[in-house]
């Protein structure tokens, strides 16, 4: 009796990926309690994702877009004002199955923030929104076979990137600033800024270690009213682990890490004075670790003391092509708009988008935009402070042996080492690094052994087989190819030949003896 054994392997699979723009559009009003708005300084938005859920071939998206304004009041004042405009909408994803995992993702394309009034601000946005959608399956294919009797077998190894581990997990980042002391006490903070720069994660054996900075920068206003407007930026080091029973060093990872909230309270010192800023930010991270391994595949096998019929069939197995960090430096020299003769650049940061990805013949193409945020302090004493946004356009590719139309990527941007240093009244000098952390999954299609049949041994069609005979070995051959042909066994044609390996060439004389067993009924 002949049983094969088994082997099950966790595949991930895209069913597919598809984008949605939308766009927002809408009025807000200033509150009572806040003074007019004469010129707009500053902007910035986020999209926050509520909720997602899996309707059946469409997905509803649940959030909103948070957005701040820097402004200038008529009396030369600075403030902030912050509101949200919420969204809902829906994605169609063909094909899509209720149990899929699905994963939506965004780009704030576009923020426009006008003056309709000095009561009313006019807020325009257009967002894309990137909806993937995966499901997990199990493959198989016999790695052994269980027998009695005599039964040759033939194996092959194959290696596998099955996934291992798919979770979500959030770490929080706390810490106390305090203003030095050369520096007035804080009356209220005006604008601030929170990323996460040069984060490393690293699976170890039961937990993630993640590591990185945390970038804060304010704006204030002075407690006694008369100090100028106040620059504040730190870096905050952090490092620390997410437990994660199921991971082990030796898993590949791809996990995204993002931030999901920040807050800044001002808070009294020892000595009562507002000069202490609580930073209490989290961050959530998306990980998926593959565990690759080699297996043993059933490849053929046949008996010398029955007919064995294998049925074999078609299995895919994912395989990584790459998983690799990409660093293009960036360099540019730009000129500021309006004519300003800029005192001090008070702060420069940046986000990194992918515009196209094209999978090319020997690899990936990416197109996108470094999109850079400058802050600074001019010679105007009507406008002391001002701000500009330059788009500078990258390209880079990355070399993928094997990769196919079908072969499933991720890819995450981000940016070290950003820095903006003036040249002149009103150049800037931008250097930084574009990085793009790379996972490229390629589909390996096998040709698998599924089930056995087993029929009494042909012993017509073995009388007419020669009991010995003299074979010269021809292109193509193998022993496990002559062995089954001649109904015989590869130990014995070694053993008869005496050869110490399996290893033959066209031409090779061998001695071939019939080998013929009988097969022994279990009890």
């Amino acid at each position: 009796m002949l049983e094969l054994e088994k082997r099950h392997i966790h595949m991930n699979r895209r069913r597919g990926s598809v984008t949605s723009q939308i766009t927002l559009d809408d009025d807000f009003n200033v509150p009572d309690s806040m003074d007019d708005v004469d010129q707009l300084i500053l902007d910035s938005g986020e999209i926050q994702i509520e909720s997602v859920k899996n309707l059946g071939e469409k997905v509803a998206v649940r959030g909103k877009l948070s957005f701040r304004v820097l402004y200038r009041t008529p009396d030369g004042q600075v403030t902030t004002l912050a509101g949200s405009l919420p969204f809902d909408e829906t994605v169609n994803v063909p094909d899509l199955e209720d149990n899929d995992y699905i994963q939506a993702g965004w780009e704030l394309d576009d923020l426009n923030v006008g003056v309709i009034n000095s009561r009313k601000l006019g807020v325009k946005a257009v967002v894309t929104l990137s909806i993937q959608a995966e499901t997990v399956f199990d493959t198989q294919a016999a790695g052994d076979v269980r027998f009695d009797g005599d039964v040759e077998t033939l194996k092959r190894n194959i290696t596998v990137a099955g996934l291992a581990v798919r979770r979500k997990d959030t770490y929080r980042i706390k810490n106390l600033l305090t203003v030095s002391g050369n520096r007035p006490d804080i009356e209220r903070l005006l604008w601030q800024d929170v990323k996460l720069v040069g984060v490393n994660t690293k699976p170890l054996d039961g937990r993630v270690h993640i590591d990185g900075e945390l970038m804060v920068f304010v704006i204030y206003a002075g407690e006694d009213g008369r100090m100028p407007v106040q620059c504040l930026e730190e870096s905050i080091p952090f490092s620390g682990d997410v437990e994660l029973s199921e991971s082990s060093e030796d898993m590949i990872p791809f996990i995204t890490v993002r931030l999901i909230h920040r807050d800044l309270e001002v808070n009294p010192d020892s000595d009562g004075e507002m000069r202490e800023i609580a930073v209490d930010a989290v961050a959530e991270l998306d990980m998926r670790l593959y565990q690759e391994e080699t297996i043993g595949i059933l490849s053929d096998l046949y008996a010398l003391d029955r007919e064995i019929i294998p049925e074999t069939g078609e299995a895919c197995l994912d395989q990584i092509a790459l998983k690799n960090m990409l660093r293009h430096k960036i360099q540019e020299k730009i000129t500021l708009p309006g004519g300003q003769r800029i005192l001090q650049i008070c702060h420069s940061d940046g986000s990194v988008k992918t515009d196209e990805i094209e999978i090319t013949e020997n690899g990936l193409k990416i197109d996108g935009v470094l999109e850079v945020r400058l802050l600074y302090l001019t010679a105007d004493d009507s406008a002391p402070v001002s701000a500009s946004t330059e788009m500078i356009p990258f390209h880079a590719e990355a070399e993928v042996p094997g990769i196919e139309k079908d072969s499933v990527y991720q890819i995450e941007p981000g940016l070290e080492q950003l820095t903006a240093v003036m040249l002149g009244q009103d150049t800037v000098e931008i250097k930084g690094a574009v990085t793009l952390d790379i996972l490229v999954l390629k589909k390996v299609c096998e040709q698998v052994i599924l089930n056995v049949r087993e029929e009494p041994l042909d012993v017509e069609k073995l009388k007419k087989m020669p009991g010995i005979v003299g074979y010269y070995v021809q292109p193509g051959d193998s022993l496990w190819k002559i062995a089954g042909k001649f109904h015989t066994s590869v130990d014995e044609i070694m053993e008869t030949n005496h050869l110490s390996d399996t290893v033959i060439h066209p031409g090779d004389k061998l001695i071939l003896v019939k080998a013929v067993r009988e097969r022994m009924e279990p009890r």
